[in-house]
């Protein structure tokens, strides 16, 4: 298992003495803290592919396609596949087993993002006069204010490892629930706990998954009804930056 990066206090003999015995992936000891936390890994040694660990899941990869908010694919993205840590693929698959027990599949949206992609966005945020995909996923907003409003960030918990963007299949009708809005929509209307003009059944459907990921170990983000990470993630300080591929979790 990778080892966690190891923060350094201050810059002395004493404490490089102690690194020189620490992981290998631990930070130079000449390095500062600032400068440990932004140091982005590149082992996958602990990751799996969620297409093998949680078979029923459906794939719809859409930082790997053109249909997201930027209008491209994303830098990192090699393959249409999903990656998560070992612990975070195993929730995951318990929480697959409970939604096909009721009727469901889950649908898988976006899960590990290597800090290249998260570049990528913070590289198309700063420029304000690319609003190609303005009237499907931020229609109310100015792209300008993107970074302070948090849509946007430096630092992603995808990087992570243990964090999933998914919604539900539903297996009678054969086609996706209705949640009332789309994935990575910018706007209130994304909030779980929103009710504005969603219908009792899209209400109702937003609370079905998101039970079903409570029961199994996730937590909810309150600005997102597709977003979970699970509770006891292996990496809370870690952020990776590898390929999105089955190739890098040695899966060709």
């Amino acid at each position: 298992m990778i080892k966690k990066i190891i923060k350094l206090a201050a810059v002395s003999a004493a404490v490089a003495a102690m690194a020189s015995c620490a992981a290998s992936n631990a930070p130079a000891p000449t390095e500062t803290a600032s400068q440990a936390e932004n140091t982005a890994v590149t082992d996958a040694s602990d990751f799996v592919l969620l297409a093998e660990e949680v078979p029923d899941a459906i794939m719809e990869i859409r930082y790997y396609s053109t249909y997201n908010f930027v209008g491209d694919r994303i830098d990192g993205y090699d393959e249409p596949c999903a990656l998560m840590t070992k612990e975070a693929a195993a929730a995951l698959k318990n929480a697959s087993d409970d939604a096909v027990a009721k009727g469901y599949r889950l649908k898988i949206y976006d899960a590990y993002r290597p800090q290249t992609a998260v570049q990528n966005f913070v590289e198309w945020a700063e420029d304000t006069d690319d609003t190609r995909m303005k009237e499907y996923f931020y229609p109310e907003l100015d792209k300008s204010v993107l970074f302070d409003q948090g849509y946007i960030a430096e630092k992603s918990g995808h990087s992570r490892g243990s964090t999933v963007d998914l919604t539900l299949f539903d297996m009678s009708k054969g086609k996706e629930v209705d949640m009332g809005g789309t994935f990575d929509y910018f706007g209130e209307l994304s909030h779980p706990d929103y009710t504005g003009e969603l219908t009792e059944e899209q209400i109702q459907n937003r609370n079905i998954l998101r039970d079903i990921m409570l029961e199994n170990g996730f937590n909810p983000l309150d600005t997102e009804w597709w977003h979970f990470t699970l509770a006891d993630e292996p990496y809370p300080d870690t952020y990776f930056d590898f390929p999105v591929s089955g190739k890098s979790v040695g899966v060709k």
